[in-house]
């Protein structure tokens, strides 16, 4: 490739960068926010449909960061959050549900897991196959994209809890040396890998299931040592030395996906709490979700209308 014609993973991001959309101003009786990964928006807006069709309270999303969405239990402006992931969100959970005591949990969780992958191309051309290969001469150079002499990864969005917890596992396995830890939104990501299939261009990236790429790409999951407790130990990044104190030297354990949401609906809207204590999605569920929200590019009201029509049993099921 001639240099006039050279790309390099942090400029396919930074062309495909999208911002975030405003939040709805309008007064309802349910706000759910809307955190910005694709099975998040997806899963908000099915909730928020049935929350509508069957228990007639209107409804607003409020997409915003993270940290935003959970003071927003606190502050009242929001009521749902969609997928609280744990471990991921200890800190967050720890802060509002078992501190201030301004939001809960539904206990029912959907299995999820996370960890690096890359695409069938690049472990097949690059014999990429473990974390471990990520210090190797040869891979660095072909993730390489700007020539730096380091290679580089995606590793989450910035506000992300796991982007953080892979910046200790780079720290942790050593690879942190030999590569750049680009952070963006995941829409930039997903289409910097669009890109990278395409063209046959190496590629790792952090990764998560249920997510929609395992049904679109020949996705590679890097081999690394069992989930060991004794070799995690996140601090909280109020600490201005939290990533020198911090360890994760092993896989990330089993994930869950749950859906929070605000004490005061306690009070307010029982019959909302009762309905979320219900929803059962699996994981193959909430990929197909994610696909047609990103793939198919489905917007999520129409989507959402759709998905409670064509699964009318288990809808019926969560409200009775």
């Amino acid at each position: 490739m001639s240099a006039s014609h050279r790309f390099t993973l942090s400029s396919i991001l930074a062309a495909v960068f999208a911002g975030g959309l405003a939040a709805t101003a309008s007064a309802a009786d349910i706000t759910v926010g809307v955190p910005d990964w694709p099975s998040a928006e997806a899963t908000a807006h099915v909730l928020g449909e049935v929350i509508v069709e069957e228990l007639g309270l209107e409804v607003e999303y409020k997409t915003a960061t993270v940290a935003e969405l959970y003071a927003g239990f606190e502050s009242g402006e929001i009521d749902i959050f969609p997928e609280v992931w744990m471990p991921n969100h200890r800190n967050y959970v720890r802060e509002f549900a078992e501190e201030k005591r301004t939001m809960s949990l539904i206990s029912r969780g959907v299995p999820a897991q996370q960890g690096l992958c890359t695409t069938s191309y690049t472990a097949e051309t690059f014999g990429l196959r473990s974390i471990e290969d990520l210090k190797k001469p040869e891979v660095v150079a072909a993730l390489d994209s700007n020539q730096d002499t380091r290679g580089e990864i995606w590793i989450g969005a910035p506000d992300w809890s796991s982007t953080k917890i892979e910046k200790v596992r780079a720290k942790s396995y050593g690879y942190a040396d030999t590569m750049q830890l680009l952070e963006s939104d995941e829409r930039s990501a997903m289409a910097a890998l669009d890109v990278a299939v395409a063209v046959e261009r190496p590629f790792v990236f952090y990764c998560y299931e249920p997510h929609h790429m395992f049904i679109l790409h020949d996705i590679v999951v890097l081999e690394e040592p069992g989930y060991d407790p004794t070799k995690w130990n996140i601090v909280e990044d109020s600490d201005p030395d939290w990533l020198a104190k911090s360890e994760a030297g092993s896989a990330w354990g089993l994930s869950f996906i749950h859906i929070g949401y605000a004490n005061r609906l306690k009070t307010e809207h029982p019959e909302v709490v009762s309905l979320l204590e219900e929803v059962d999605l699996e994981s193959d569920a909430i990929s197909e979700m994610t696909y047609a929200l990103i793939v198919d590019r489905k917007e999520p009201d129409a989507f959402a209308a759709e998905w409670i029509a064509a699964n009318d049993s288990r809808v019926r099921s969560w409200v009775n």
